[in-house]
């Protein structure tokens, strides 16, 4: 693929600028996300009198929980949705899991769009603040770890 085939003006876009919205509410942005992949399952058959290969066959596609990590920020868009999975919030739905709809989108560097990504029933299942340590210096993070049937991507 050249340059001119990227179809975002002839130019790759950088991978630095994430948002993160469920159920579209803006939850915010984000410095880093990993798990953005899908595996397929392959079975393999053994056919008798086809000494030349061993047939391959599509199975069941798994994806791995999507983790999201950002600087602490002051907005408890974020902790209010994760307490839907959990606690009080949990509770106040009678004890009943709310799947959501996420989306994560490459955003460019003049704030456009450029493709995202759809993920269906998804919901918290991990969250983990800042390691606070007097003689720290480290980023005070945040990381978001997100379990989901699946994702679709589009671009804008």
């Amino acid at each position: 693929m050249t340059q001119n085939d990227t179809g975002f003006g002839g130019h790759w876009p950088t991978a630095s600028n994430f948002l993160l919205e469920v159920d579209g509410v803006v939850i915010g942005t984000f410095a880093e996300v990993s798990g953005l992949e899908v595996h397929v399952e392959v079975a393999t058959y053994a056919e008798g009198g086809e000494n030349g290969y061993v047939h391959q066959l599509p199975g069941r596609m798994t994806w791995p929980n999507l983790i999201l990590r950002r600087g602490i920020t002051h907005s408890d868009a974020l902790f209010d949705w994760v307490n839907k999975s959990a606690g009080p919030g949990f509770a106040r739905n009678g004890n009943k899991l709310q799947r959501s709809t996420a989306a994560v989108t490459l955003v460019g560097s003049a704030g456009e769009r450029l493709r995202a990504w759809n993920f269906d029933g998804a919901f918290a299942v991990r969250w983990s603040g800042p390691r606070l340590a007097a003689d720290g210096e480290e980023l005070a993070a945040e990381e978001l770890e997100l379990a989901h049937h699946g994702f679709r991507s589009k671009t804008f």
